[in-house]
């Protein structure tokens, strides 16, 4: 059985004729006709009672024809669909992130997307660094926006970079530190250190090293948390002092003081990284709008100073 089957079947029992029908489908009548019996075989049972001039529907045929119906319509709607995602203008993509480094960009990058794909739906999955990579390598995200450390023998993903950020300190508001007009990195490497955990946030655990090498001492942490929820209540109950990248201040808010480091430290290169094998449209479209809220962010950073 073939869609022209259900096709002619519907014509002929909408018309009740096979003049009719074959005019309808542009097709000569005899051909119609051997379609019409060939699907009855196929069936095993007559849908067509036949008279000199006209065609009616058996009991059978009455039952097959809103089947049929539906069948077609599915068809149709699968071909709408496929055009749609085939378009980037429908379809669902998946999207990993570090909220400490996307606070600012993400809302930025989702309200662009929406604008040009508003039929697309996204998928966001606040994740670790590790999460994030697995997800990508096992085609579960599509996209991810991460640090730039965090890509390191990754040789099947693309990394475009986006952001760079300097090194903050996150301290309590009731810490002497919050107060103070500069802080400089000896006097946080004399503090409570706290930070996440090294499973899953390796990349955070290079910055840390590399922000502490012109002390000549690795740093060490008074505690490690397995997410920055965890590490932000922490910081507000007094627990310590944490190094973050500058976005952190927007994913903490108004609970915690976040200062800069001066003189100005280590940089942190935030990105957005993808398979490198071919992608749907939709997960083009999130790429370039996440690439404009970027570029908006730092036109926006530059009038500012």
């Amino acid at each position: 059985m073939e869609l022209r089957h259900l096709r002619y079947f519907v014509a002929v029992a909408e018309l009740q004729n096979i003049h009719r029908a074959a005019a309808k489908l542009h097709v000569s009548q005899p051909p119609l006709s051997r379609q019409i019996r060939d699907l009855e075989d196929e069936v095993g049972i007559a849908l067509f009672e036949r008279k000199a001039n006209s065609l009616r529907l058996t009991e059978a045929g009455r039952a097959f024809l809103p089947e049929a119906r539906a069948a077609l319509q599915r068809v149709n709607d699968a071909v709408q669909m496929a055009r749609i995602v085939g378009t980037g203008q429908g379809g669902e993509i998946h999207v990993g992130y570090a909220p400490c480094l996307a606070a600012e960009l993400l809302p930025r990058a989702l309200k662009d997307f929406h604008e040009s794909s508003p039929c697309v739906r996204v998928r966001l999955h606040e994740l670790s660094t590790q999460e994030m990579l697995s997800g990508l390598v096992d085609g579960k995200l599509q996209v991810a926006l991460l640090g730039s450390r965090a890509m390191k023998g990754t040789a099947d993903l693309d990394f475009e970079e986006l952001q760079c950020h300097s090194g903050y300190v996150a301290v309590p508001l009731t810490h002497p530190l919050a107060h103070a007009h500069k802080v400089g990195l000896k006097q946080v490497a004399q503090e409570r250190l706290l930070g996440v955990s090294l499973s899953e946030y390796p990349d955070y655990h290079e910055f840390i090293g590399q922000l502490f090498a012109p002390l000549n001492r690795a740093p060490k942490f008074a505690e490690e948390f397995d997410s920055l929820t965890s590490l932000i209540a922490a910081l507000e109950g007094g627990r310590g002092v944490a190094l973050v990248p500058q976005p952190f201040s927007s994913f903490a808010g108004p609970r915690l003081k976040i200062l800069p480091l001066r003189p100005p430290a280590l940089l942190v290169i935030v990105g957005i990284a993808y398979r490198k094998s071919k992608h749907s449209r939709a997960t083009t479209n999130f790429i370039a709008a996440t690439k404009r809220a970027a570029a908006s962010l730092v036109a926006t950073f530059s009038k500012t100073t």
